[in-house]
């Protein structure tokens, strides 16, 4: 099993937002009003959104390759990109997502512990993220790798506002 993880650039735009549109989708859109579902998707996942985000320096995006074919992408943030705390000695893993096919086969795992090579790499002391409070699967594995709830903040689809958890992973020293 060969994986890769790349960053994203402007030229990755189109298939960006084809991923995160997708894998969006498929994990939340039977849970929410078709309505707010997609205005959040042409808001949120839109080309002109994902472009700006790509042209922010304190923000990245990796797309993830098992032999050659994409199976998910990350997003993490530094800085005054978080969407929160904005704590310098933290690293925001905003997105994570693996194409449905793939899903349950340590890819999730992969891309946390990659994120926390980096995050070590940029001096940082946790990584921190925000998942949905119904989002019961994604806790539970969060709460596996040692990730602690430390918080809430509400979170829009469109006018519905829903719950996050914030959750975090405190780095030991290398």
């Amino acid at each position: 099993m060969m994986l890769t993880i790349t960053p994203c650039s402007a030229d990755d735009l189109e298939t960006l937002v084809l991923i995160s549109n997708k894998t969006f989708r498929d994990a939340f859109e039977s849970l929410n009003d078709p309505e707010d579902f997609q205005h959040y998707l042409n808001t949120a996942l839109s080309a002109e959104k994902l472009a700006s985000e790509l042209e922010d320096p304190l923000s990245k995006f990796f797309f993830v390759y098992l032999n050659g074919e994409i199976v998910g992408f990350y997003k993490v943030n530094e800085g005054k990109a978080q969407t929160d705390i904005r704590d310098p000695k933290a690293i925001e893993l905003e997105r994570i997502y693996v194409l449905s096919p793939y899903q349950g086969r340590g890819f999730g795992r992969m891309i946390i512990e990659h994120v926390l090579f980096r995050a070590r790499e940029l001096g940082k002391e946790y990584i921190w993220l925000g998942v949905w409070e119904k989002n019961i699967g994604a806790i539970a594995f969060y709460e596996k790798l040692g990730f602690v709830k430390f918080g809430r903040h509400p979170y829009y689809i469109g006018s519905d506002k829903q719950m996050d958890w914030l959750m975090r992973l405190d780095l030991s020293p290398s």
